[in-house]
């Protein structure tokens, strides 16, 4: 059966690339923590996926209709189920005065309930599935080169399937009633994609136009942005056009808790470095085993090296000649000619002029660059909120200077990004500690600014890769120079890219004279190499995978926005930084109460997962792993599961309603006579992303 998640992908290549060296990294014991769970307000199951499916993309209408993917399902299930697809709940609306009760599904005990998508009330169904012929005969969610060939056969190291993980969903509706419009449906893969179907409801059943359906990826308007990779979760902007967030977990540069300093310090890598160093290498996936191979019982995780699968595929996407392709394999032969710019992904990509055949996506490059789960744009049209997915990554912040439609061309708009700095003592349990956070200005910028200095990065190729870092002439010896490379670029990093040493340069120089005094040269550091930059300047980049943030769409100072994480581990429960709390693998959602310039100052704990060492009957009654979170008018929220089982009887992802207004707050977690006597041991993911 197949069992598709983003942790146990990772556990289990993580396990065959390190080897018997890392035994004991990835361990997760977890004390009995205090509250863990519990949920402040009340839950209700609303839905479950069939066998290996996550619930993402949730988008609920004005009229309370419910649209959410059906992701990377097991291909065991029955059909329709054994593909992914893009669906909806009919006959049944959430209401939003009151009158919205339903009664709460039950978890799935059976092979069939586990094989199927299961709702409280109505039917889910499918508008269109993995597979699906769309307009200009091309396939659902399937990126192509530009001479129209599916990137499907090619050889080469993948991200995800191709038309395998649809995310998020973003109607945008063409009349008042929200009856018909465009669905805007991301799709989490190497190169990514967006398409645009239109959707339309009538007597309570929506229908799709396959016909007129679009990989927006496999347009010209893509391919000069350098198209987009992984594209996750998104939103719909308060001026309504749909945002889509690139998760790229390729940019992490330094691995864990290390920074770019300590690196420069020591004068190696050797133990800290990241995967992203490894962007232009041939077959970069394979630099975690090279460097196993190198570096011996020295060798160390390259944190997000995993990410760099569909590179590759993304050069073939932009033109370049697939060289390295021989038969069934792809080969390390060097590709030369055109190979995509690593500091054009991990952004927010707007679509402009969405309802029209004049849409023009945007990469907004002035908010950063991240493992983007989803961008939340305040109602005020100025502010968004950004989550970076993985182990140890910061919290952001990017202010207009003005509201961000008041500009005519969006590679005008300017402003500031920050990152979230911790600053109260947080320890113990999670159900007891709130965030208290100062946002530290990482810099200031116009989208042009940025782009231009990404554009300083265009026509590196793998070739560069060989040239600047072997002695050996990779054409009379390529293994040769190709392992020099590597231990070159292990331990002194990729000189093609940004350097430790320029942003050990730019954190010095920020200390003494702040963000907007450094040099010209080195302004560009914070929004290409934000994560590393974060850190250096002591941010708290140990968020531990901060996922969907969402608040009402006409929220206001005193509303709330809320945050999940699908887990609380690894930076967050290390003992070291500024964040020491105990673990809770079943993660986390938080809260933030909205202040009058739209700022967020505290994050409170509202609803706690399962512990691993909790039983199996406190486990299945209560939210795994919170990934995408939605904000419904009346303050009730959507929660979606990305979860790893821990401890329940059925393997199923989740979604359901949380309400927050429900005094009757649920803080227990099973009484002692309650557990098991023998212990539950937790799953093995401390290291991923």
């Amino acid at each position: 059966m197949v069992d598709f998640t983003r942790r146990r992908l990772l556990s289990t290549s993580l396990a065959a690339a390190i080897g018997a060296s890392t035994a004991g990294i990835a361990s997760a014991e977890d004390s009995d923590t205090k509250h863990a769970p519990s949920v402040q307000g009340t839950i209700k199951r609303f839905a479950t996926t069939s066998l290996g499916a996550e619930v993402t993309g949730p988008y609920v209408t004005g009229g309370g209709d419910l649209f959410f993917s059906h992701q990377h399902p097991s291909r065991d299930n029955p059909a329709p189920y054994d593909k992914s697809g893009i669906g909806y709940v009919g006959g049944y609306q959430f209401q939003f005065d009151g009158d919205s009760e339903f009664q709460p599904l039950g978890a799935p005990t059976t092979k069939e309930a586990q094989s199927h998508v299961r709702v409280a009330d109505g039917e889910y169904t499918f508008l269109a599935n993995e597979g699906d012929t769309i307009g200009d005969g091309e396939t659902l969610g399937v990126p192509t080169t530009p001479e129209g060939e599916d990137l499907i056969k090619f050889a080469g190291s993948r991200y995800a399937e191709f038309g395998y993980t649809p995310d998020m969903n973003e109607l945008v509706a063409t009349d008042d009633e929200e009856a018909d419009g465009y669905l805007f449906t991301n799709f989490e893969s190497s190169p990514g994609n967006i398409t645009r179907m239109p959707v339309s409801r009538e007597d309570g059943i929506w229908e799709a136009d396959l016909e007129a359906t679009e990989n927006l990826a496999n347009s010209e308007k893509f391919r000069q942005i350098g198209g987009t990779r992984i594209n996750c979760w998104g939103d719909t902007t308060p001026w309504g056009t749909p945002l889509s967030a690139e998760e790229e977990y390729g940019h992490t540069r330094v691995s864990g808790g290390h920074t770019a300093g300590d690196i420069v310090d020591a004068g190696s890598g050797v133990g800290r470095r990241g995967g992203a160093a490894f962007w232009n290498r041939p077959n970069p996936t394979e630099s975690q085993s090279a460097v196993n191979e190198i570096f011996g019982d020295q060798a160390w995780y390259l944190q997000g090296y995993w990410a760099l699968g569909g590179v590759e595929l993304l050069a073939y996407y932009l033109g370049a000649d697939p060289v390295d392709q021989n038969g069934d394999t792809n080969t390390t032969d060097p590709i030369g000619d055109i190979y995509p710019n690593r500091y054009r992904y991990g952004h927010l990509v707007e679509i402009r002029n969405p309802t029209s055949d004049d849409w023009i996506p945007v990469k907004h490059h002035a908010f950063g660059r991240v493992a983007a789960e989803v961008g939340n744009v305040m109602p005020d049209e100025r502010t968004v909120y950004i989550t970076s997915d993985g182990t140890n990554k910061g919290f952001y912040k990017f202010v207009a200077n003005r509201p961000i439609p008041s500009y005519n061309d969006p590679m005008d708009i300017e402003g500031t990004l920050s990152v979230a700095k911790v600053t109260n003592d947080v320890s113990g349990s999670p159900a007891e500690a709130d965030l208290e956070l100062e946002w530290l200005e990482l810099g200031s910028a116009s989208n042009a600014e940025v782009e231009s200095w990404i554009t300083e990065y265009d026509g590196i190729t793998q070739v560069d890769y060989l040239e600047t870092h072997a002695e050996t002439d990779w054409r009379e010896d390529l293994d040769a120079a190709l392992r020099e490379a590597d231990e070159e670029v292990a331990k002194h990093g990729n000189q093609d890219y940004i350097t430790d040493e320029e942003i050990v340069e730019w954190a010095e120089q920020y200390e003494r004279h702040g963000p907007d005094s450094v040099d010209e040269n080195l302004r560009k550091v914070p929004f290409l190499e934000t994560r590393a930059a974060a850190k250096e300047i002591g941010a708290t980049v140990e968020f531990r995978k901060a996922e969907g943030i969402d608040h009402v769409d006409d929220a206001r100072p005193g509303d709330y926005v809320y945050l999940g994480l699908a887990e609380l581990n690894s930076g967050m429960a290390d003992g070291q930084g500024d964040i020491q709390l105990e673990r809770v693998d079943g993660g986390i959602v938080y809260r933030a109460e909205i202040e009058p310039d739209y700022n967020l100052a505290t994050l409170e704990p509202v609803v706690v997962g399962s512990d691993a060492t909790d039983t199996t009957a406190v486990a299945n009654d209560r939210p795994l792993n919170v990934d995408n979170v939605l904000a419904l008018p009346d303050g009730r929220v959507l929660l979606c599961e990305d979860a790893d089982k821990l401890g329940r009887s059925y393997p199923n992802d989740c979604l359901w309603v949380y309400d927050p207004e429900d005094t009757d707050t649920d803080r227990g977690h099973g009484n002692e006579e309650d557990r098991d006597d023998e212990d539950n041991p937790a799953r093995d993911d401390g290291t991923d992303e």
